[in-house]
């Protein structure tokens, strides 16, 4: 617990394009900023950032850092050089995978594993699936395997054994053994990352782990020596992608988590809006300048995931938010393909050089650019840009780009902010479709610097009846880590039928789980007010493969009503009841929040002056408007506005298509009638 209570909280977030900060003073008062990026190393952008919002370092005691760096080293492949050690005749895991494909139709595409095979090394030994010893652990071998992974240049160590999870005895002593000779500290256990059954996630995890642990940790120590230089002397908080913070010193044990934790401060910003909005079911729509971020929550609750995806091969088996990535960003870069086709993304322009009309070098066309072009931006009041690009040098770009498919350069960047559209929409219907959701049911919650430009029309797309815009949509992810709370997640595998599992050793498991992630908690540092648990079984039927996440209702439950709870679960899912067929436990989580002091987010809003700015021309519905441009920042509770109109504040704009209407709510959200 902490010792003092927090006077001045900030919460960072740096993205692709720009670095976010909400801060909270003393006085209860918000202070906001918003830079650019420095993509060579973040700390720069946040230090910019601390600056650029009239603060400094050593005035603040508590910054809550959400990071793109893991996330980039992976995409990017710039990643420590990894070793691992594991089982004889199990070299290969990481490559045999799933019997997947890089691209589902055809023979084309190629995988790269993360550890390459000579990197990867075997030793004897053997547990059974029960945890026996079949073969036992050459521990001579591990040290020479060890020591020549040493001599060939690895940074850091896997260590993953085929049945650890059952019994991590060899992985333990193994570890022991690399640690005496290994220099640094990146050695990762597979068993002690995620105690899962599937060894080939669960090898794949550890090496993501290991793969990134030097990075974010040359990261966060750089960041923590120039904040403690410029006089910050707390510990400083990192998001990690389950929505919860861990301290600094502590994040770089656990590198893998933090791989969405950009991503989840939005969700978790947007769970505390809805919360105090009223609002209980959404589907949040993050469009950023690099991607588009989405994710469900139902009944106040992310959803949350343990089988998150980075890339193809790359399946990271840790308690995550759920969010679908799309690369359908504001930089995104709009191009023609070999077969004539009009295509956006997943290449972005990024912060540098950025879109074309922020006159910082970029010269091929974004979605940000087809907005400017089409009357949906401001030339006049974009962030971090260099030269003053003019609309007629946009209009060239998108000339340039329609000319191969026979349109005029509005016709070109409609197209491009349609199909950016269709690609956002297809990730909206991943996440509630697909999983027996229906759209009409929730409210879209758009935020991120792009994602109030589109969400209109998205919303019309899917059927979404209202779309919800909160008073500071571009610094939302930053909001998130200034409302995020401390959390861990523990998971065990029984992976046994639920006939066979006594009700003792189902509370037992939780009760040893809830205590390791209550201590974890409890040492991270920061203001708890209370602490909370829930527990999830991950089941399926025999014979299936994949698995169902099932809320437990207490953590001494019966294996009647743990039952009861998955057919309910499998049912709302897929409609189908099997009750012939056995249910097998697979996994046991279990989730410590640790609550920090509620934010109140009507210290967000103010504001005045004058709310009606204008006319401008928009194009919308595949023709031309004249739209009223108005000062969102002006408009008092209650304030309601008719499309097609456009509302202006520093960090975003909002586009009302025609027939749709906005009312500004008490806590200065817009809500709008699709």
């Amino acid at each position: 617990m902490a010792d003092r209570l927090m006077r001045r909280v900030a919460g960072i977030d740096v993205g692709g394009t720009f670095t976010d900060l909400v801060m909270q003073d003393a006085d209860g008062s918000i202070r906001i900023a918003k830079v650019p990026t420095t993509a060579a190393n973040q700390a720069g952008g946040v230090l910019a950032g601390i600056a650029a919002a009239g603060t400094t370092p050593a005035a603040l005691d508590l910054i809550v850092h959400g990071t793109t760096a893991t996330t980039n080293a992976v995409l990017e492949r710039k990643l420590a050089k990894v070793g691992l050690v594991t089982t004889a005749g199990f070299r290969d895991v990481l490559e045999l995978g799933r019997r997947t494909r890089p691209r589902a139709y055809g023979m084309t595409g190629s995988f790269e594993p993360l550890v390459p095979r000579e990197w990867r090394r075997e030793v004897a030994e053997r547990m059974d699936a029960r945890g026996a010893v079949v073969t036992p652990l050459d521990e001579a071998a591990v040290e020479r395997e060890v020591r020549a992974l040493l001599a060939e240049g690895c940074e850091a160590l896997v260590i993953h054994f085929l049945h650890a999870y059952a019994n991590p005895a060899h992985e333990v002593r193994a570890g022991e053994i690399a640690r005496a000779i290994w220099p640094n500290g990146y050695v990762t256990l597979g068993h002690a990352l995620l105690s899962e059954f599937r060894e080939y996630e669960r090898g794949t995890t550890a090496s993501v782990n290991a793969a990134v642990q030097p990075v974010l940790d040359r990261y966060i120590r750089h960041l923590q020596d120039r904040l403690a230089e410029a006089g910050h002397a707390r510990d400083l908080l990192v998001m990690n992608g389950n929505g919860g913070t861990v301290p600094a010193r502590a994040v770089a044990a656990e590198a893998a988590k933090t791989v969405m934790s950009g991503p989840a401060s939005g969700v978790m910003a947007a769970a505390a809006t809805l919360a105090q909005s009223g609002v209980v079911n959404a589907i949040t729509c993050d469009m950023g300048g690099t991607s588009t971020d989405v994710a469900l929550i139902a009944g106040g609750v992310p959803e949350v995931s343990a089988e998150l995806s980075i890339a193809y091969g790359l399946p990271i088996h840790l308690p995550m938010v759920d969010v679908r990535t799309v690369g359908a960003g504001g930089g995104s870069i709009a191009w023609i393909d070999r077969g004539g086709m009009l295509r956006v993304g997943p290449e972005s322009a990024g912060s540098s050089p950025g879109p074309i009309c922020y006159g910082r070098g970029g010269m091929r066309p974004t979605v940000t650019d087809a907005n400017l072009l089409l009357g949906r931006l401001d030339p006049d009041a974009l962030l971090a840009t260099g030269r003053r690009v003019g609309v007629d040098e946009v209009r060239d770009a998108f000339a340039q780009l329609g000319a191969p498919l026979g349109m005029a350069a509005e016709q070109a960047a409609s197209a491009v902010i349609h199909l950016a559209n269709v690609l956002m929409a297809g990730a909206i219907r991943m996440v509630s479709l697909s999983r027996g959701h229906d759209p009409r049911d929730f409210s879209l919650f758009a935020f991120g610097g792009a994602g109030p430009l589109h969400a209109v029309a998205l919303a019309r797309e899917i059927g979404i009846p209202q779309v919800l815009v909160p008073y500071r949509p571009g610094l939302t992810n930053a909001l998130g880590c200034l409302v995020a709370d401390l959390r861990q997640d523990v998971v065990n595998t029984l992976n046994r039928g639920l006939d066979d599992i006594a009700e003792s050793e189902l509370a037992a498991v939780l009760a040893a789980q809830t205590d390791r992630a209550t201590a974890a908690v409890r040492a991270g540092g920061a203001e708890v007010e209370r602490i909370e648990t829930r527990h999830v079984a991950e089941m399926q039927f025999r014979g299936q493969t994949h698995l169902i996440r099932v809320p437990l209702a207490s953590a001494t439950p019966s294996r009647a009503e743990v039952q009861a709870a998955f057919e309910a679960a499998y049912f709302a899912r897929f409609e189908v009841r099997l009750p012939e067929i056995r249910a097998v436990l697979v996994n046991l989580a279990t989730s410590v929040v640790g609550r920090r002091p509620a934010f109140d987010l009507r210290a967000l809003s103010g504001g005045g002056g004058e709310p009606r700015l204008g006319m401008r021309r928009l194009h919308a519905d595949g023709t031309w408007h004249d739209a009223a441009v108005w000062q969102r920042e002006a408009l008092a509770e209650g304030a309601r506005v008719e499309g097609p109109a456009i509302l202006q504040q520093v960090d975003a704009t909002i586009i009302l298509e025609p027939g749709s209407a906005a009312v500004v709510d008490a806590l200065g959200n817009l809500r709008i009638t699709a």
